[in-house]
């Protein structure tokens, strides 16, 4: 990996945190501390306004062509600052997929639509009682004559009461084996049958469980093949951004630094120590894995590591900056930093699950990194 500073990158990395300087507002983050929503409609269209919800797209599909490491930079900019973009990242996963695995007529639909902030989509994949076994599915999609009838309920379905689509996973031949009788649709939300309840979690954000009553759409709305739905979410996987709470753990140990202040006493000094070499860690994993991708080789595990450790380094951060604040920590809305810490400590668990659970992060590095037997049999 090389160390030495990029002056271009460097340059690019000021570019990003005036933008978000500029656009982020105190305003702002208390209307999605409020309502859970962690995105804005305002910063999304000055996002598309900049070509950045596009950036690294292709010049020839409209994009910037920006590569790896910049992008990397972007992402890891974006989360230091809190930037409320929950909306880009699956939007930008589905528009993706889409480009490989879509209809012309989706294509040319929907993907314009995503890159110039339009619309967002939400992800349909998780069921209340499949978690993050998402294969097993039982949201039924069935054929009647050049309709689907879709049935059934999704949960954790983000960002959906302000998304124009749902990426919704299906269920479309029981008799099939758990991964081959899945089939992909991207239905409207608008649709005749389509309800969604609020649902607010632990760490503050807003999340939703959405119900599919006879909900029917063309067959143009499918999006690959009938019972091919688990090829088109190995896609879809594939255009995960890479881990962000190194980004937040960062922003968490500027927070605290500024409210905390010189340290005194050895204890508090070590604590601090050992949040900054966690973070250091994290950035040096990020490093090789914005690496990887810029030399063009496929991160097996790259990506596996760096999610894992920076996410339990936030969650550890978490817990001790909170220690070190003492007692007002724990107050929310008007505490230190506008209770910056008390929301970190609740939204810290939830970076150990997102993107794939801390358990699993370990049997990829184990079975795959490490090439250890698998404990599954």
């Amino acid at each position: 990996m090389d160390f030495a500073p990029d002056p271009t990158l460097e340059a690019w990395r000021r570019e990003v945190r005036d933008f978000l300087a500029a656009h982020i507002t105190v305003e702002m983050m208390r209307r999605v501390r409020d309502t859970g929503t962690v995105h804005d409609w305002g910063l999304h269209r000055a996002l598309a306004e900049r070509g950045w919800l596009a950036a690294a797209w292709p010049a020839s599909q409209g994009g910037q062509g920006r590569d790896a490491r910049e992008m990397a930079v972007l992402h890891e900019e974006i989360a230091r600052a809190g930037a409320p973009v929950d909306g880009w990242g699956t939007s930008d996963l589905v528009a993706r997929t889409l480009a490989v695995l879509g209809t012309e007529a989706q294509r040319e639909a929907v993907i314009p639509r995503v890159l110039r902030g339009e619309i967002v989509i939400c992800l349909g994949y998780s069921e209340p009682d499949s978690g993050s076994d998402v294969a097993s599915a039982r949201t039924r999609a069935r054929r009647d004559g050049q309709e689907w009838v879709i049935d059934g309920q999704k949960m954790f379905t983000t960002l959906a009461h302000e998304a124009a689509f749902v990426f919704l996973l299906t269920r479309t031949n029981p008799e099939a084996a758990k991964h081959r009788g899945l089939t992909m649709f991207l239905v409207p939300l608008d649709a005749a049958g389509v309800e969604i309840h609020p649902v607010r979690t632990m760490g503050g954000e807003r999340t939703n469980m959405t119900f599919y009553r006879s909900v029917r759409v063309g067959d143009d709305a499918r999006v690959g093949d009938v019972d091919g739905g688990w090829e088109v979410m190995k896609v879809a996987l594939a255009f995960e951004h890479e881990p962000t709470a190194h980004g937040e753990g960062a922003r968490l140990l500027e927070q605290g630094r500024r409210w905390l202040g010189p340290i005194g006493d050895g204890l508090g000094r070590q604590r601090m120590a050992r949040m900054v070499e966690d973070n250091w860690v994290g950035g040096l994993l990020a490093g090789r894995l914005r690496q990887t991708v810029a030399e063009g080789r496929l991160p097996v595990v790259e990506g596996s590591m760096a999610k894992l450790w920076s996410s339990e380094a936030y969650r550890r951060a978490s817990s001790e900056m909170l220690d070190l604040v003492g007692p007002a920590g724990m107050l929310a809305g008007d505490g230190p930093l506008e209770g910056a810490l008390e929301q970190a400590w609740r939204h810290a668990p939830v970076t150990t699950i997102a993107g794939g659970t801390s358990e699993i992060q370990r049997t990829i590095i184990a079975e795959r990194g490490l090439g250890l037997p698998s404990d599954r049999g």
